[in-house]
């Protein structure tokens, strides 16, 4: 029976996500999480001939591979958050990072281990920094999906970390034993972390739309400018209805204010006492409300109408807003 390395099942699955990404969108931003699939995908292969059929040859590609996988993460999940182009050193991380590794292994291969620590540790820390900054700073990505496609952010920081944990019991395992365990270590770390970046990109990559900013912490004491623009927003959204666009984001929104995103942003959050999503969400759930009264609409009929894609996230924020689910608000309203 022909023996088929458990990598290659890794591989198989990072495929069907690379499919599944493929045909949900083909923007630029989105390019970029099929880049991470595809090095994903690449990577398992690449480990299932060498540990799965001993070709020792492709030792000399994997840290090259390995070497690529942190910057290529940080720049895909980096372009929820806004779609300016990357000044020229970030452009160059991931050929950069390869060439790296690839002199180490012909000049100092003794250090080649130590350096994709390094740089695990690096990228793992900067999408740490980029998640925490929250839903509101992923501009690109849809208002009803951004906390999703912020916590996708910090799986792939934790997957990185996990990766260096790994790489470091690796490290271990030559000094004491020469490596007895490192085949089974290699496998496991990379099959975990691989797969599970993989399904972040795609859960981050299906949350964008085509269409900028970042959010910070501000005082709550809101100015006269602040109320003004919100008070803009509103008119906007109460009399063309902007929220009933299912793919509208922070970019979309500011553009039709014509304001800048981080204003609008900021000027929400200190009004309002509420991030963008959440700002968005209240007005499709008094849409929602409105159709529920109607005894010839369903509540399906209702959320989409109302701005909403998924029935999970419509749930969740009319629970929120009004204490109780469509079907029982309906039931209490005498519809």
């Amino acid at each position: 029976m022909l023996f088929v390395p458990l990598p290659f099942v890794n591989a198989i699955l990072l495929a069907l996500v690379f499919v599944l990404l493929r045909r949900s969108d083909t923007h630029s931003t989105t390019r970029a999480f099929l880049m991470l699939i595809a090095l994903c995908c690449l990577q398992s292969i690449v480990l299932g001939l060498r540990w799965g059929y001993q070709l020792d040859a492709l030792r000399f590609v994997q840290p090259v591979l390995a070497a690529m996988l942190p910057p290529l993460t940080y720049e895909s999940f980096r372009g929820l958050r806004d779609r300016m182009k990357p000044d020229a050193m970030r452009l160059a991380a991931v050929p950069l990072a390869a060439f790296s590794a690839v002199c180490l292994l012909l000049l100092a291969p003794q250090f080649i281990d130590s350096f994709l620590l390094v740089l695990v540790l690096a990228y793992a820390l900067a999408l740490a920094i980029l998640a925490r900054s929250g839903p509101d700073s992923l501009e690109l990505a849809r208002l009803d999906s951004a906390s999703l496609a912020n916590r996708a952010i910090w799986w792939a920081a934790a997957c990185l970390l996990a990766s260096a944990g790994f790489d470091w019991l690796i490290l271990l395992d030559f000094e004491r034993s020469g490596g007895s365990n490192a085949a089974m270590l290699v496998s496991n770390a990379n099959i975990l972390s691989l797969l599970i970046i993989g399904l972040a990109a795609l859960a981050a990559g299906k949350t964008q739309v085509l269409s900028t900013g970042d959010v910070e912490k501000l005082p709550p004491a809101p100015t006269s400018a602040d109320t003004d623009i919100v008070s803009r927003v509103d008119t906007l959204m109460s009399e063309k209805n902007l929220y009933r666009d299912e793919n509208l984001n922070l970019s979309r929104l500011a553009r039709a204010a014509g304001l800048p995103p981080r204003q609008v942003s900021q000027a929400i959050n200190k009004v309002r006492d509420k991030n963008v999503s959440r700002y968005v969400n209240d007005f499709r759930i008094d849409e929602a409300c409105r159709l529920l009264r109607q005894d010839n609409v369903t509540v399906t009929e209702a959320m989409f109408r109302s701005g909403f894609s998924t029935k999970s996230n419509f749930n969740r924020e009319f629970l929120r807003t009004t204490g109780t689910t469509p079907d029982a608000w309906r039931k209490s309203e005498g519809t």
